[in-house]
């Protein structure tokens, strides 16, 4: 349950564990929190990774994988449901964003509602085109 006035700790390449990884996938119902060794691989081996906690609790994360000058991808961002809302997404993405502002391109997939929030944030449908992949997961 959210909880107003929190102080919203955003970090850096922070550390996270396998426990708080898988509950927030989980909670967000991402098909990802079933592979939690590749997820946590994964997520280590980012380019950079963005955390958010209240009270040392993980409530969001994000991920970019890059090139490290041209190009950034941006395969995850996820807030805990209970604390939707609350600007959390932006935050990371303002902090993510400011790691790679002077990059040539930054790319994503976004899907649902999460258009009108990329949207907000800057990002526009890229030309003419049509987003494209092999998928292992079902909530799409």
């Amino acid at each position: 349950m959210s909880e107003p006035n929190l102080a919203i700790a955003i970090a850096v390449d922070d550390t996270v564990d396998t426990t708080e990884v898988v509950a927030l996938y989980t909670a967000n119902d991402w098909s990802s929190a079933e592979k939690p060794d590749e997820l946590l691989a994964a997520l280590r081996n980012s380019h950079s990774l963005v955390t958010a906690r209240i009270r040392g609790k993980l409530v969001g994360i994000a991920n970019a994988i890059s090139d490290g000058h041209l190009v950034v991808y941006f395969p995850h961002l996820l807030v805990h449901p209970d604390y939707h809302g609350q600007g959390i997404g932006r935050r990371i993405m303002v902090a993510m964003q400011g790691r790679y502002d002077d990059f040539h391109q930054q790319m994503l997939t976004a899907d649902g509602d999460s258009v009108a929030f990329y949207e907000a944030i800057g990002f526009e449908r890229a030309g003419k085109t049509v987003p494209m992949w092999i998928y292992g997961g079902d909530e799409h």
